[in-house]
């Protein structure tokens, strides 16, 4: 099979200032409660080094079985504004995709703006592209919740 590709950008405008947002978006702990995309799934950090040339190593899926493990690297850290970083989906021991992400975070009034865009490279077919697409859209309305709920 091919490896397929595809492309998405999201954004988002937040209610808290850009360095407020950058730490929900890069501390492993606040990811957690952000990152899964829906109830009864979980996003559970098994090791967090946020740095450039940082490993980090997560597992996603549902609560009672998290079956995907996700290898993340970091390439580029400029707080609060920028970041990009590569995540491999891995399931049953294989890669089902690769993703490149960018953070671009700017200043809007008295909040942010989050801009975040997506490059996926799917080994599995391509269908993939739709689901990442979908897992981020879910995730950033978590994290638009878990901003909102903060700036109260």
């Amino acid at each position: 099979m091919s490896t397929d590709t595809g492309h998405f950008d999201l954004s988002r405008t937040m209610p808290l200032t850009p360095d407020r947002l950058w730490h929900l978006l890069t501390d492993g702990q606040m990811r957690e409660a952000w990152g899964a995309p829906e109830e009864g799934m979980v996003l559970i950090m098994d090791k967090s080094d946020f740095r450039v040339g940082g490993h980090e190593t997560h597992r996603c899926g549902p609560a009672d079985n998290p079956e995907f493990t996700v290898d993340t690297r970091w390439y580029r850290i400029d707080g609060p504004h920028d970041a990009a970083f590569t995540e491999t989906v891995i399931t049953g021991g294989a890669a089902i995709a690769t993703t490149l992400v960018t953070y671009r975070v700017t200043a809007d009034g008295t909040g942010s703006r989050l801009d975040v865009s997506v490059a996926v490279s799917s080994f599995t077919g391509p269908d993939a592209d739709g689901e990442f697409m979908a897992g981020w859209e879910a995730g950033l309305a978590n994290l638009e919740a878990l901003a909102t709920k903060m700036a109260a």
